[in-house]
């Protein structure tokens, strides 16, 4: 788990993310994407446990999150990310196929959408850095 601060407050004003995938790799590339757009990459996570744990310490905006992962996937992180108090996130689930049962598992335990892990580097950047008082979301179809 890392992380850029120490659970403080972001004064910047862009959106803030954290990134949960069990692929290093992954969550590296989604990290310099989404910085390189301007979105406040607060910190990481390698599974659902700790996804829960830093989205907890963190309060980012939006949490992409693997649906596919050792120790607790996305779908059981997401759920107990949407049981927090307070201001909860918006959670996009990665996945690598479009008719994945899992996706739809996760929307219904509070995702607001997902993103094919074979996604566009705009996309992504779009999906995740959304107001996070917006009401709209994309969810599949």
């Amino acid at each position: 788990m890392t992380s850029r601060t120490e659970g403080g407050p972001l004064t910047s004003g862009a959106t803030s993310v954290v990134v949960v995938d069990d692929q290093e790799l992954v969550r590296m590339g989604f990290r310099l994407i989404l910085e390189r757009a301007g979105l406040d990459v607060l910190g990481e996570a390698a599974d659902g446990l700790e996804a829960v744990d830093v989205v907890r310490e963190l309060r980012p905006d939006v949490v992409l999150m693997d649906i596919r992962m050792p120790r607790l996937d996305g779908v059981e992180a997401t759920r107990r990310i949407m049981e927090l108090v307070g201001e909860r996130p918006r959670v996009l689930v990665l996945t690598t196929f479009d008719l994945d049962e899992y996706v739809y598992q996760a929307v219904r335990a509070g995702a607001s959408g997902f993103l094919l892990k074979d996604v566009t580097r705009r996309t992504s950047c779009t999906r995740c850095g959304w107001s996070p008082a917006a009401s709209r979301c994309w969810r599949p179809r």
